[in-house]
């Protein structure tokens, strides 16, 4: 591939600020695609893509004037445009010691010569919400230039930039890439029959109009080819994975035996909903086929799931294999394990935690019964797969919150072991079509039920004043309360409060109540404390930071404040009132916002208005992105340039059809018509996937 340094124009220093974007070579700056679009032709309708101050136009040079500032130096040109009106444009240069000796408006003056033809892009001043005809100009081009031909006049790209570029050279960049060689020999990579089916652009012709369409319709037709060019190579690269994944049998088998499923179901004095005995049946199936589970498991807050995983990890404690459980931070994992003790106590079932705040002492005693096979359940964080923690017999693996792990740490887990049985766990639930492009590789199994007695959260927002004073209300009626703050301590650089500060001003401000605070920066000790309090209702008021998110279960609590409610996604809101609701009281959840940007706004209106966490996972999919989402963003999968997961659900799903069509056909892309398809999952994909292996 060709270095984008010795494309014209660019040279080593330019070469230098475009690697700041992923840009090295020709190929790269091509695939390099607009953010979105100006509309520049003549008379542009009102198709949404300019804002109301932006004007284009292309006028006549009817005199020009330099005026003295004291500060600055202004140029103003009088043009007049097609319907004769006169505008005004106006450029500004701050005063310097090189202007006292070289005129700042050399090449302005010219440029604008008097009867010089002129396109002028420029912000329209508004004085009292009315738009006048002084524009403050962006960028200018000679209408005889012949740079002018992709800079204006036409649906114009407006890309991402780093500083020290403009748009106005990447748009000279971009048009010297397209007629390069590298784009004449643009490889067609779609496996034919599947773009004619599609009625797709070419790729030669997708990439041109991308970048610089002809029209509307050719933009749309062009994103389209390349949105449904990249689902397809990620439903693929998943689908070759799974056939891989069943193509293996892993040599060993699960009998139940019931000698702790019994006990454990009776002990729990409740009985599963049918939707976690249906997801319990789907996962044993699982086990006990001979080849390994790589299942996703997607419920709510609160539905459930835990007790579902751990019904599978006594299964496989019956049958004498070890199971770990990963959770993405301390205070979950150690939640976990309390949960655990407290069941495989009476089953007589070894459990252990092992998190980077184990001691020394304590550590090496785990590492040593996992060694030796007598440790059946750990539950652990990311300490599970440091290179000294080996595992005499592990067959099953749990991954909670999965969307906080990236796809390489679930790998490091499984080479624990030579076959693994997989079961991910998240309380993001996405639609089914979404799930299978994140997941491809992965059966679904969700659990569309609450256990009976959770109770709907009312949410409200409202102020500190209201939000104290229905926490003392419900804590004088003997129920219990949680407040929850962003930080740990005072921030110079982030305006939100802390919970260090607040906790003491919480202290006077409700002194007949017992307030106790939860951090994760205490010791596994003092948190086992203080939750142990609140538990007991030693304790009225739980000041705390998001660590009480996930994994607490006090059912006397019915009271959610989240301070700084702005500064938290929709997941962790939806989560943190999870926290509620969880007993026979009615609960409210209150969110208190300082500043409200219209994200924010949209955000906390959204969670005031349901429960549906399925609803609330798309549209924080929706707000923030599938990568941030669901954290995929630290290891390259999902970073869609041309595709939308949302607005393109029906290209996503022609691609997991077309997939299981090409797949079908041809498993192994042996076909010659099919290598250049290959070729480029295995440049895109092998560096981010190392576990898809298209060899």
């Amino acid at each position: 591939m060709s270095s984008v340094e010795y494309l014209k124009g660019i040279g080593p220093a330019k070469a230098k600020m475009l690697a700041r974007l992923d840009i090295f070579s020709v190929a790269d700056l091509l695939h390099y695609y607009p953010r979105t679009y100006q509309d520049r032709r003549e008379n542009a309708a009102n198709n949404g893509l300019n804002p109301p101050s932006l004007t284009v136009f292309k006028g006549r040079v009817l005199r020009t004037q330099t005026v003295p500032a004291r500060s600055v130096l202004i140029f103003k040109a009088f043009l007049a445009d097609a319907a004769n009106n006169q505008i005004e444009c106006t450029w500004f240069k701050r005063r310097t010691f090189r202007s006292f000796r070289f005129d700042p408006f050399g090449t302005l003056k010219k440029d604008f010569k008097i009867n010089a033809e002129i396109w002028v892009i420029g912000r329209k001043e508004n004085r009292n919400n009315f738009f006048d005809n002084k524009i403050t100009v962006e960028e200018y081009y000679p209408a005889n230039a012949p740079e002018t031909a992709y800079q204006t006049g036409r649906i114009t790209p407006i890309y991402g930039l780093t500083e020290g570029l403009t748009n106005k050279q990447m748009r000279q960049y971009m048009h010297e890439a397209l007629f390069s060689a590298e784009a004449q020999n643009e490889p067609d990579i779609l496996p034919p029959a599947l773009a004619q089916k599609r009625q797709l652009l070419a790729s030669t012709q997708a990439l041109k109009a991308i970048h610089f369409p002809a029209s509307l319709a050719e933009l749309e037709n062009a994103r389209a080819r390349l949105a449904y060019e990249e689902f397809l190579l990620l439903a693929t690269a998943w689908g070759v994975k799974r056939t891989q994944t069943k193509a293996i049998a892993k040599g060993y088998g699960y009998e139940i035996k019931k000698n702790l499923l019994t006990p454990f179901r009776k002990n729990l004095g409740f009985d599963f909903t049918p939707s976690q005995k249906k997801v319990i049946n789907e996962i044993f199936a699982d086990l006990q086929s001979p080849l390994p589970m790589n299942r996703l498991l997607q419920g709510d807050v609160g539905s459930g799931k835990t007790l579902v995983a751990l019904s599978a990890m006594l299964l496989a404690a019956e049958n004498g294999y070890q199971s770990a459980i990963m959770a993405p931070t301390e205070i979950l994992a150690e939640q976990h394990f309390l949960t655990f003790q407290k069941i495989l106590k009476k089953l007589k079932v070894p459990v252990a935690v092992l998190t980077s705040s184990t001691k020394t002492p304590e550590r090496k005693k785990i590492l040593a019964a996992l060694a030796d096979g007598s440790l059946s359940v750990v539950v652990g964080t990311h300490a599970l797969i440091q290179d000294d923690v080996k595992f005499k017999n592990l067959k099953l693996a749990v991954i909670d919150e999965q969307h906080r792990f990236g796809v390489k740490q679930r790998a490091k887990l499984k080479e624990k072991t030579a076959k693994l049985d997989l079961l991910t766990m998240t309380a993001t639930p996405i639609p089914r079509t979404l799930a299978l492009a994140f997941y491809g590789d992965l059966a679904v199994s969700t659990i569309t039920q609450l256990p009976p007695g959770r109770r709907p959260i009312a949410t409200q927002m409202a102020d500190e004043y209201r939000a104290r004073h229905i926490v003392a209300e419900e804590v004088q009626k003997g129920r219990q309360a949680y407040i929850v703050y962003p930080l740990i301590e005072e921030s110079e650089n982030i305006s939100a409060k802390a919970v260090s500060e607040e906790f003491e001003k919480l202290k006077e401000v409700f002194p007949q109540f017992k307030l106790a605070m939860l951090h994760g920066q205490m010791s596994r000790t003092e948190k086992e404390s203080v939750m142990k309090d609140f538990a007991a209702h030693k304790t009225d008021i739980l000041v705390a930071t998001p660590v009480i998110e996930v994994g607490i279960d006090v059912p006397n609590a019915t009271v959610m404040v989240i301070e700084n409610a702005e500064r938290f996604g929709l997941a962790s809101l939806h989560q943190l009132r999870g926290r509620v609701g969880r007993g026979q009281y009615d609960s409210q959840c209150i969110l208190v916002a300082q500043h409200k940007g219209s994200v924010a706004r949209e955000r906390l209106s959204i969670i005031c208005q349901t429960c549906d966490g399925f609803k609330i996972g798309e549209r924080d999919m929706q707000l923030r992105g599938p990568g941030e989402i669901l954290g995929t963003r630290q290891s390259g999968e999902l970073e869609f340039k041309a595709g939308d997961l949302f607005k393109d659900r029906n290209i996503l799903q022609w691609a997991i059809e077309d997939r299981d069509e090409l797949l079908k056909d041809d498993p192994l892309l042996q076909k010659p018509e099919h290598a250049p398809f290959k070729q480029r999952l295995l440049e895109l994909y092998q560096k981010n996937w190392h576990l898809i292996d298209l060899s």
